[in-house]
């Protein structure tokens, strides 16, 4: 194979160049593979990122296990593809101040298609899918995203920005600037973060983390948020192993909730929470730099928080000890989760982490995941008072859902 690629250091970074132009003319018009060029970064773990674009113009970044069998070459994204869809317009409820983004794009994304056809999976001759080379764990920006590819002029003031979402008005109306990231944690077609091995788990926790530190840098992004959805019943399209990254331009309605209570209580709001919920009967599992636990008033079936043992507003702010852990955890947590039934249990699991700008001393990284599972065969449905009023009603007690969990936390392994 022909060595299309060279590197030179630039302090703790590598970029990669042509080699010679008349070298890649040539090969491009070979009918022989054509590679990327790529940009790479040596990350915490081992973790080795490479980061590239798509046909379109999407980026698209490839972070390497530590121990990857993977070539550092990456194939070249060759397909024939329209322009992007223009940014949506996100509209203000003027009843509530929230903001509804308006994306119809999103009408026209694949739905639950065969596994010979998982756009997430690498490309084949027979599936030219998203990804065009094969991977470890890859994040690539979303073709029908809720928000971006607009972002905000560079000379914007972030400050003033955010004071014009906060306003509240008849007919107000922004661009959904932002951007939003699909994260695949495997090649494989089927599966959930908790089917990953230990190291691929610690890749993913440290791919979270550096696309915190970027997502944050946007020029218009308030708040970012890694989520994974798992499940028919929750409502993915895709039953690939993946997560996305939501990186809002304003403060979402939990966390302006959230920031409220921290009024309201007091700056020590986590601190004291995590020191009452370690006493409790309702911690899961209690680590060196984690604590898990079923929430005093938690709202659904099945409902775990966890909470980092200090202060930390975001994942980029976790050390190395902490990730390593939180890999650990995170992945014993899922699949506790998964042993409660016979069957895979849908869920959500929201990251949820302080603002870019505000909340930063106060709001702590926090865990939260959320099933509306409650029987082998039954599901809770948000009806009038829940989805109406905003009014939960809990059908199992915390702590009955607790002593449930520990038993299932008991049964799993970290093999």
């Amino acid at each position: 194979m022909p060595k299309l690629l060279t590197g030179r250091q630039r302090g703790a970074r590598i970029v990669y160049v042509n080699m010679n132009r008349e070298h890649n003319d040539a090969l491009s018009n070979s009918p022989g593979p054509q590679y990327a060029a790529l940009t790479v970064t040596q990350l915490g773990a081992g973790v080795i990122k490479r980061a590239t674009h798509m046909a379109d113009g999407r980026e698209i970044i490839y972070y390497d296990d530590p121990d990857t069998v993977l070539p550092p070459e990456r194939l070249a994204d060759t397909r024939h593809m329209d322009a992007r869809p223009p940014t949506a317009q996100m509209r203000q409820d003027v009843l509530t101040g929230e903001w509804v983004s308006i994306a119809a794009a999103r009408q026209k994304r694949v739905f639950l298609p065969p596994a010979e056809h998982d756009p997430l999976a690498p490309a084949s001759p027979s599936n030219p899918s998203e990804i065009p080379s094969r991977y470890d764990v890859v994040v690539f920006e979303n073709k029908s995203p809720s928000f971006g590819p607009a972002v905000a002029d560079e000379g914007a003031d972030p400050q003033a920005l955010l004071h014009d979402t906060q306003i509240i008005g008849q007919n107000r109306s922004f661009p959904s600037v932002g951007r939003c990231e699909v994260v695949c944690f495997s090649p494989d077609t089927v599966g959930s973060f908790a089917s990953q091995s230990v190291t691929r788990a610690r890749t993913i926790v440290e791919t979270w983390a550096d696309r915190v530190a970027a997502l944050s840098a946007v020029p218009g992004v308030q708040q970012v948020f890694p989520f994974e959805n798992r499940g028919e019943a929750i409502g993915v399209t895709l039953h690939h192993p993946h997560g996305q990254i939501y990186s809002y331009p304003y403060i979402t309605p939990k966390t302006a909730a959230l920031l409220r209570s921290i009024e309201a209580y007091g700056p020590t709001l986590f601190h004291d929470i995590l020191e009452r919920e370690q006493r409790s009967e309702r911690v899961l599992l209690r680590g060196e730099y984690f604590t898990a636990f079923v929430p005093f008033a938690a709202r659904w079936p099945i409902e775990i928080h966890m909470l980092p043992h200090r202060h930390v507003p975001d994942f980029a702010g976790l050390t190395a000890a902490e990730r390593d852990e939180l890999a650990v955890l995170y992945r014993r947590l899922l699949r506790a989760v998964d042993a409660l039934y016979s069957t895979p249990t849908p869920y959500i699991s929201a990251w949820h982490q302080a603002p870019v700008r505000v909340g930063r001393d106060t709001i702590r990284l926090m865990l939260q995941i959320t099933s509306p599972r409650r029987a082998e065969n039954r599901l809770k449905y948000l009806a009038g008072s829940e989805s109406a009023m905003g009014a939960f009603i809990g059908d199992i007690p915390p702590e009955v859902q607790a002593a449930k969990l520990r038993t299932a936390l008991a049964s799993v392994t970290d093999d």
